[in-house]
């Protein structure tokens, strides 16, 4: 890997919400604006209602995407009985990030204090496309994208990213 040239990566971004829409959807913009600034490429965009299936269905398809190197959601992963998002997206990971939910977790406890207990944020990959999953509030998804996200999507951080782990595709076999 040449450290002077950096990767940039696919990116998916799916907002899992019952009310947001396209026009409202301020956490998706948040997370598809702070790739594009990070010189990554949003190429699949979406919102799907806070159901079980419909979230497979819509992180299945971009999982089997060759496109989508990386997926970021945002909401649905709280405590209430509505949130699915980690019952839906667990089961088609092959490997879980454990950190990142720890690491989560405990930068909000500066932010929230004990309420953190109750976000269910988490990381995983599943063929070769990493996924982060993190709560719906804009507030969540700027601390996860600052603290952690951005320097683990930069394949100029050291001692170690997921940039260089996640590379194009079509540069694997090169």
């Amino acid at each position: 890997m040449n450290d002077a040239s950096p990767v940039s990566l696919a990116c998916a971004v799916l907002t899992v919400s019952d009310t947001r829409s396209a026009g409202d959807d301020t956490s998706g913009n948040l997370l598809a604006n702070s790739l594009a600034q990070a010189g990554h490429q949003c190429v699949r965009r979406d919102i799907a209602k806070d159901n079980l299936y419909q979230i497979r269905r819509v992180i299945s398809d971009w999982i089997a995407d060759p496109e989508v190197q990386v997926i970021l959601t945002t909401g649905g992963t709280g405590f209430s009985h509505g949130d699915h998002v980690p019952q839906a997206i667990l089961p088609l990971l092959d490997r879980e990030i454990p950190g990142f939910g720890e690491l989560f977790r405990q930068i909000s406890y500066e932010e929230i204090g004990s309420s953190t207990i109750q976000s269910r944020a988490f990381a995983g990959e599943a063929n070769q496309t990493l996924l982060f999953c993190l709560p719906g509030s804009n507030n969540a998804c700027e601390t996860a994208w600052n603290r952690i996200i951005r320097e683990q999507l930069d394949s100029g951080h050291r001692p170690c990213n997921f940039a260089t782990h996640f590379q194009p595709r079509d540069q694997e076999d090169h």
